[in-house]
């Protein structure tokens, strides 16, 4: 066994686990925490394959500015057994009957896969940040001045906004 086999393998059970602690945790805390682990264990299975910059992207957005953001709307709700609402029963079937959907889709999906093409690891260029790099900066040049113009011009009103009279 390789050890990029061993380290799929590793990542996936990490990434597997967390998630079903995210979804088995009572407290909303705890299971952003868990859901933080999740995506770091996806941002490994990135590296291995070759996706350097998918990578490093999801830890800085989503471990850490989308989910420090839902640790904030978490703390902020202040939430508490006496203000929960009454359960709707039935969400819990509608639920039921789209999770059950979903388990059925993902079983047909895993039976027709084939295996005898399996996914190469580390092959190819296309995740790599050189190439990236230079994709941007040579073919979307101008998309990319002016999404770089309308983040500073969010950024600018935002500070005109929030600023104090």
């Amino acid at each position: 066994m390789s050890v990029t086999t061993l380290l799929f393998i590793l990542l996936s059970v990490m990434a597997v686990g967390s998630a079903l602690m995210m979804l088995l945790t009572k407290s909303p805390v705890h299971s952003i925490l868990w859901l933080i682990v999740v995506f770091f264990a996806i941002s490994g299975h990135y590296i291995l394959l070759n996706a350097q910059f998918l990578a490093i992207v999801n830890i800085i957005v989503y471990a850490g500015a989308i989910m420090v953001l839902f640790l904030f709307v978490v703390m902020l709700m202040n939430l508490n057994s006496e203000s929960e609402p009454a359960k709707n029963y039935r969400l819990h079937l509608i639920g039921i009957i789209s999770g059950g959907s979903l388990l059925l889709v993902l079983l047909a999906a895993v039976m027709k896969i084939d295996l005898a093409h399996p996914v190469m690891m580390k092959v190819g260029e296309a995740g790599l940040i050189s190439k990236l790099g230079k994709t941007l900066f040579t073919d979307y040049v101008l998309p990319f001045e002016i999404s770089s113009v309308l983040f500073l011009s969010a950024m600018i009103g935002a500070v005109v906004i929030g600023k104090k009279d």
